[in-house]
């Protein structure tokens, strides 16, 4: 698949704020890692996925998932994701993982085969007293994190946190870790009780991150028909 081609439909569809599309190709993206369809000619709807695994199981991260507007209501992304289905299970994968974007592609999804799991909760507060953080590296970030996951935690690291870390500061406290950008902590892991205190280290009056809880975010379908679901996945690059 061309890369041009991909570009031209994630323009379209998703646009280039932040010049997102430049960083995602710059680091987490693999031409090997790309699905598409094509009609009259063009690229008509396409994603791609990140590796990401959890308790030993290779899974697949889907990712822009994208249809041109002039191919929209034809069943091409219901079609697509059954290719990239067949494709990712004769890979070795067990299963796939996506975040919806809006309730309408969750029940969409769901139609699908995918069903929610784990969850997040968005806590926001005030700044208040202060902790000791320090801002660390993409390597580093990976290593500790690890360590910070709930039981049944995705793994995601290599590419993607690289992807994370050129639109978001990565920081370690005494207890917790941290991907923000801005004032909106993108995934906290650990004490989060911290956050008032980090949200002052940061020298901002208020901030709002997004911690492990019982709000559906991400979604999974097995490619296997294991009766088996990961526990949690919060770190999504909307």
């Amino acid at each position: 698949m061309e890369t041009l081609a991909l570009r031209t439909l994630w323009t379209e569809c998703f646009g280039n704020e932040g010049g997102w599309i430049d960083s995602f190709f710059g680091t987490a993206f693999d031409h090997a890692h790309v699905c598409g369809l094509t009609r009259q000619g063009q690229l008509a709807a396409a994603l791609c996925w990140m590796d990401v695994s959890c308790e030993g199981r290779k899974l697949a991260y889907l990712y822009a998932i994208a249809t041109a507007p002039e191919f929209r209501h034809q069943g091409l992304c219901r079609e697509l994701m059954g290719l990239a289905h067949e494709k990712l299970a004769g890979q070795g994968y067990s299963g796939t993982i996506l975040v919806p974007a809006d309730d309408g592609l969750r029940q969409m999804y769901g139609k699908m085969g995918y069903a929610n799991f784990g969850g997040i909760r968005e806590l926001s507060v005030q700044a208040e007293g202060s902790v000791p953080i320090r801002q660390i590296s993409p390597s580093e970030y990976s290593a500790l994190r690890r360590g910070y996951l709930p039981m049944g935690g995705v793994v995601q690291e290599d590419g993607a946190v690289e992807y994370l870390a050129a639109g978001a500061e990565l920081y370690a406290g005494m207890d917790f870790l941290l991907a923000a950008e801005g004032g909106f902590g993108m995934e906290l892991l650990g004490n989060s009780d911290a956050a008032p205190g980090i949200v002052s280290a940061l020298g901002l009056d208020e901030g709002t991150f997004r911690i492990p809880g019982d709000k559906p975010f991400a979604m999974y379908h097995s490619l296997t028909g294991e009766n088996w679901m990961p526990g949690y996945f919060g770190l999504a690059f909307e």
